[in-house]
């Protein structure tokens, strides 16, 4: 009799572990109290039960919402919000158990994402600080702004949900300390510039690249995946689509307003391919959201000396090349813009502590773009043409409506002629919106770089104080610096 027992109770228990996965009702980590739903749509609530029938009960309507769950135990409802500021509850239950939130607002919800200077919190790195992190500390408790992290992780496939993930939490000295700075600075001023909640979903992860933050099916094009015998203990951030997996996909389809991004230094070494990913990884994102093209607003990577020598100027070494590929990331993909940080960069650390003024420029990108605020510029100035005139290099510029500016003295621009050397060269701003190129050493000019080093501190701005980008007016690939030794 004991040995019949034995293998029955054994199929008992597989049984009831089976039966019981999802034996209680349970929502993915990022729906949870003190969130923030996007305001006057219609967000997703989703969850898992076990049980057929699932009923949603918010504060903001009258009537409650029934559901089914699939067989995989899956449910999902589309619910309306609207423009309250009120604090919200919604109650979630099945035949068996209830789940309540409470202290839910709707406001503006922004995804914020990728590498170590998207990652940098408030507080800083060791020994790499975040200027200004007393002041942000002791004026941050703020209860209509709320901050979602999500921890590293990596997944060979796709997971629909986070893993011992925190909760949302209300801003307060201790929670923004270790939130990210640039997310921070941005949600913040977004906060208070449009007096509602705003809600701020972070997730990155240091030395990431972009192909480990893109799909299977954005990626394969592009690129072989074979995951199989990858080890995944080594250079994780690195491996195609393991991020996303874990720490993108389980966001989907949480609804947000916008993403703001932060990465490419991890790509440098192929600023010609960034081209191609980077606006795949945007469009395959807006797809698997399917909420439209929604707003995105990245960073340039910031001038820095890569521990090379400083008079290369071919790519990859180079970082010019990378930031010129992100700048024209801004015409291939719709609805975006970009913060130039060409004078806050650090020659000493990869992550330049003036975090603050990173939030504040992706920020007028979007209080102009998104929001309509067209009296606040977003535009850094570039280059729009170029003319030759009595050897001298004369360059106009858009974005700069009200004219150019410089500091003190322009520096960075060099001129070349049909032999491709570039040669140091004097420029000054004349007639408001033209720079104007010459040297000596060239007497007939075709070609003008600025700023074309890894490091270097911008010198040219708008007249709103917005740097302009390093640039070429050429595309050539052989060009050489003129060397006296």
């Amino acid at each position: 009799m004991k040995q019949f027992l034995k293998p029955f109770l054994a199929l008992l228990l597989i049984f009831n572990v089976i039966s019981s996965a999802w034996a209680e009702l349970k929502l993915p980590a990022i729906i949870s109290s003190d969130m923030v739903l996007q305001r006057n749509t219609e967000v997703t609530l989703w969850g898992w039960s076990d049980q057929k029938k699932v009923t949603i009960k918010v504060s903001w309507l009258k009537d409650k919402v029934e559901t089914k769950a699939d067989k995989e135990g899956k449910w999902e409802v589309k619910i309306s919000t609207t423009d309250s500021r009120a604090s919200q509850s919604i109650i979630i239950s099945d035949e068996k158990s209830q789940v309540a939130l409470e202290n839910v607002l709707f406001g503006e919800v922004w995804l914020c994402s990728g590498q170590s200077n998207m990652e940098q919190p408030v507080k800083g790195f060791n020994a790499q600080p975040t200027f200004g992190t007393l002041d942000a500390l002791m004026k941050s408790a703020n209860p209509n702004l709320r901050l979602f992290t999500v921890k590293r992780a990596s997944s060979k496939v796709l997971s629909d949900n986070l893993e011992e993930n925190e909760p949302w939490q209300e801003a307060t000295p201790q929670s923004v300390s270790d939130f990210s700075a640039v997310a921070y600075f941005y949600g913040q001023q977004l906060q208070e510039f449009l007096g509602v909640p705003v809600g701020l979903i972070h997730t990155s992860w240091g030395g990431s690249s972009v192909q480990a933050w893109m799909s299977e099916e954005a990626l394969s094009p592009h690129q072989e995946i074979d995951l199989t015998d990858v080890d995944m203990t080594k250079g994780t951030q690195r491996i195609p689509t393991v991020v996303f997996n874990a720490m993108v996909n389980p966001l989907i389809p949480y609804n947000i307003k916008g993403v703001i991004w932060y990465q490419g230094e991890s790509n440098r070494s192929d600023p010609e391919g960034y081209k191609t990913l980077f606006p795949n990884m945007v469009a395959d994102w807006r797809s698997r959201w399917a909420i439209g093209d929604f707003p995105i607003y990245f960073v340039q990577v910031a001038p820095f000396t890569y521990r090379q020598d400083q008079n290369v100027y071919q790519a990859p070494k180079n970082s010019a090349f990378i930031r010129e590929a992100q700048l024209e990331c801004v015409d291939l993909i719709p609805n975006s813009g970009i913060a130039i940080l060409m004078d806050i960069g650090d020659s000493t650390t990869i992550h330049p502590p003036r975090k603050k003024e990173v939030g504040e420029r992706l920020l007028y990108n979007a209080l102009n773009k998104t929001y309509g605020f067209t009296s606040i510029d977003g535009d850094s100035p570039a280059l729009d043409t170029l003319i030759v005139s009595d050897a001298k290099c004369i360059l106009k510029f858009k974005y700069a409506e009200r004219g150019l500016y410089a500091y003190d003295q322009l520096v960075g621009f060099e001129i070349a002629g049909e032999d491709r050397v570039f040669y140091p060269a004097t420029a000054k701003i004349l007639n408001r919106n033209e720079v104007h190129v010459s040297s000596d050493q060239v007497k007939d000019p075709i070609a003008v770089r600025y700023a074309w080093q890894n490091w270097i501190e911008g010198t040219l701005f708008d007249t709103n104080l917005l740097p302009a980008s390093s640039f070429r007016s050429d595309k050539w690939d052989n060009a050489t610096r003129f060397s006296n030794q």
